[in-house]
């Protein structure tokens, strides 16, 4: 097997975007979307909820949100003056309001393997291929409390234009959508359906077209090459566009030498220490060289995460996608394997179960190497972003996968506060969206998540998503998954 074949199986590269303002009043859903509300009024006053406002200050009890014409317009002790008519209240006793996720690895496709069977080393046959969800990923991202995405790497660039527009519209149930421009990939991609760049005037003509039709940011693949990769991200910050990058044949020190904007899957894909790199090549050794071999506390790492925090690059961690690398993990969870279809199951099943035959990790591995690096990361003042490449490998769905990874975040030595706002605000700055989305604040968008529980004291409650507001228009967490049972993996 190719030695990058299971990154290109589990993660795809992302580059970064801008959309069209929102305008103040939200559209009038669609009866195909009117179907999932449960909550629709001017006025909504979301009583006595404790507040998670994605800031990273801690949780703040017993208070009432106000959310008027889809902004929050008043954050205030419960028990106050009395709801004007017409007003809805919800009681909420025992509840925790949060920002809604801004998923900055969430794509909008299935990776599927044809004729795989079960066995120590389950075979396929060729090509892989990467069929779109085109129906049950937006709806399981809004119901998981995906408010805001970037589809980090696109396959079908033109319906996922589309679908951008038509969610805006309220034509479709989904998050707003940064849409990514199909993947910047050199030549030699596993990828039947990605086009291979030639040379450098390709990539710039490349970026023009796509900047021209609408897409919102850019992401660059494993086999890109550097001067490829200059022209890519200096033509779409004319744009005023963003590039991120799942590298392999450029290292991460010499992306942010040319400036690239943000980097996929944590410090994991970094190949400035991989046995024989050549330049503008992925490397014949293990790619998972310098991950396995920078020290966390070593001057190579120290030096990394300067040059990275000192070009304001910004990293977007990945980590469930890896933590089915780990024997016994992650924890078999049956409200994703009832999204899957029964083939899309089997398949994760097959994975699954050749996993467990490993003996269970006693000691680090390369999963809490990355966490440690991505603290360190963070200590030194860079930007970290979450998302957690749903492609269906590893058992890694839209919205649950972005849940876990906000629980994997806390394993990794953040408090839940902390990982809440990676999650949430740090997204919103990286896509200069901060001043209305991603915490919760007076002025902002209604983009709000509903949990049962406590997520600050009990990360696990994050899973517990009842409504999720979309520019104050709440959505039936639990309608939105039925809707969807048994169908990933086939549309």
């Amino acid at each position: 097997m190719p030695h990058c074949l299971r990154f290109l199986v589990l993660v795809p590269v992302t580059l970064l975007w801008s959309v069209s303002p929102r305008s103040a009043e939200p559209q009038q859903p669609s009866p195909e979307v009117e179907q999932f509300v449960r909550v629709r009024s001017a006025t909504v006053i979301l009583a006595h909820v404790s507040v998670i406002d994605g800031t990273g200050k801690p949780a703040v009890r017993d208070r009432n949100v106000t959310i008027e014409h889809g902004k929050i317009s008043r954050i205030e002790a419960a028990g106050g003056a009395s709801a004007k008519e017409g007003t809805t209240t919800l009681d909420l006793h025992g509840y925790t309001v949060v920002p809604g996720f801004v998923g900055m690895h969430n794509h909008l496709y299935y990776i599927a393997r044809p004729n795989i069977g079960p066995g120590k080393n389950p075979t396929w046959e060729a090509p892989l291929l990467v069929p779109q969800m085109m129906f049950s990923s937006p709806r399981l991202y809004l119901a998981g409390g995906v408010t805001t995405m970037r589809t980090t790497g696109s396959i079908e660039p033109y319906a996922d234009l589309n679908l951008r527009d038509q969610i805006d519209a309220g034509m479709l149930p989904g998050p707003h959508i940064d849409v990514t421009a199909p993947y910047l990939e050199g030549k030699n991609t596993i990828f039947i359906q990605m086009h291979q760049l030639g040379s450098p005037e390709e990539a710039e003509r490349f970026v023009d077209y796509w900047a021209g039709v609408g897409a919102t940011s850019f992401k660059a693949y494993m086999h890109i090459t550097r001067a490829e990769l200059k022209v890519a991200i200096d033509q779409a910050h004319k744009h005023g566009l963003k590039v991120t990058g799942h590298l392999c044949s450029v290292t991460y020190p010499e992306a942010a030498e040319m400036g690239i904007d943000n980097l996929e899957h944590g410090f994991w894909v970094n190949t400035q220490l991989s046995t024989g790199k050549k330049p503008d090549e992925c490397p014949e050794s293990d790619s998972e060289d310098t991950i396995k071999n920078m020290d966390p506390d070593g001057s190579d790492a120290a030096k990394l995460i300067q040059l990275l925090v000192a070009h304001h690059v910004a990293l977007t961690s990945t980590l469930p996608v890896f933590e089915g690398d780990v024997a016994g993990r992650p924890p078999l969870q049956y409200r994703m394997l009832d999204a899957m279809t029964p083939e899309a199951r089997d398949a994760y099943l097959y994975a699954r179960n050749r996993r467990f035959e490993k003996p269970i990790p006693e000691g680090p591995t390369m999963l809490t190497h990355e966490m440690e690096m991505e603290r360190k990361f963070v200590a030194s003042g860079g930007l970290l972003l979450a998302g957690p490449d749903p492609t269906g490998n590893g058992g890694v769905l839209p919205g649950f996968g972005d849940q876990r990874e906000i629980e994997l975040l806390v394993e990794a030595g953040f408090t839940p506060v902390e990982a809440i706002r990676i999650a949430t605000l740090n997204g919103a700055i990286y896509e200069g969206k901060q001043v209305s989305i991603g915490s919760i604040e007076v002025g902002k968008n209604a983009d709000l998540i509903v949990i049962k529980g406590d997520p600050s004291r009990q990360i696990a409650d994050i899973e517990s998503v009842e409504i999720v507001f979309k520019d104050g228009i709440g959505y039936d967490s639990a309608k939105l998954l039925r809707s969807v049972a048994g169908r990933y993996g086939q549309y």
